[in-house]
């Protein structure tokens, strides 16, 4: 499990409840629940954006927040360690030892690679597959970003519409001028509704999932150039410096500091 999305969410609303809460006590937290302002706002920003999508899709979205706190199956170093142990098999016994060895790795993309490789498949079929399926990969990735983006956009414009309507009648009642402030509050909860929706919750999703994307495609990007470069019977220690260049300099660093180890 990812700790960081965890904290930074739970972190947030403490801060939020301490902002509410510092000065005016925890009676204050009553001033901002108001079920009106959280159906227009929340309700509102949620059918918006369902309305844009099918029904499946518009699952799947939702369903895509708990991805923010899954850790990778394995980082760009660990791929590239798991390319060279496959290098290292192949240089020793042929490529068709290596379908033995996909049988115990868990990476789907991985393996299918692997037995592509196996059959004799041609290099350049090899990665125009592969490359296909990252392609298939990143787009159900970018659906799941845009939902939470969409999302993000709606919830500021709900709550400026739940504050529209909450002025509209306060302003038809003006004959009792001390219910003016509190009806003003409430109207303007809905826009504070708005902004915590985008700014807590889709902001960071949508975040989340744009770097977990980049690091998954770094990852089977590793994997495509190594098995093309273990078909084509290039040496262990040449594949390593190749695929070191999708590493930053610090991890690259690192990464040579380990092997010598």
């Amino acid at each position: 499990m990812d700790p960081a999305s965890l904290i930074g969410i739970v972190v947030a609303l403490v801060l939020m409840i301490y902002g509410i809460t510092g000065s005016n006590g925890m009676s204050a937290i009553f001033s901002f629940l108001d079920r009106d302002s959280a159906v227009i706002t929340f309700g509102g920003a949620f059918m918006a954006v369902m309305a844009g999508m099918n029904i499946p899709r518009f699952v799947t979205g939702l369903k895509s927040f708990t991805q923010i706190f899954s850790k990778g199956k394995l980082s760009a170093q660990e791929m590239i360690k798991q390319i060279i142990n496959l290098s290292n098999v192949a240089r020793r016994e042929g490529l068709l030892s290596l379908e033995e060895a996909a049988g115990s790795i868990d990476d789907a993309f991985l393996k299918k690679g692997i037995l592509l490789v196996v059959d004799g498949t041609d290099p350049e079929l090899v990665r125009s597959i592969m490359e296909t399926e990252m392609d298939a990969i990143a787009g159900r990735h970018k659906e799941n970003m845009g939902f939470w983006e969409t999302l993000g956009s709606m919830g500021p414009a709900w709550g400026m519409i739940g504050t529209l309507i909450g002025l509209i009648n306060m302003l038809k009642n003006l004959s009792d001028p001390s219910s003016i402030g509190p009806a003003m509050a409430v109207a303007l909860v809905t826009t504070f509704y708005g902004s915590v929706l985008a700014n807590w919750i889709c902001g960071p999703v949508g975040s989340k999932l744009k770097m977990k994307d980049a690091d998954e495609m770094t990852v089977k990007g590793i994997e495509v150039e190594g098995l093309l470069s273990i078909q084509a019977g290039e040496n262990p220690r040449v594949i390593e410096e190749k695929l070191k260049s999708f590493l930053t300099p610090k991890e690259a660093a690192e990464f040579v500091s380990e092997g010598g180890e």
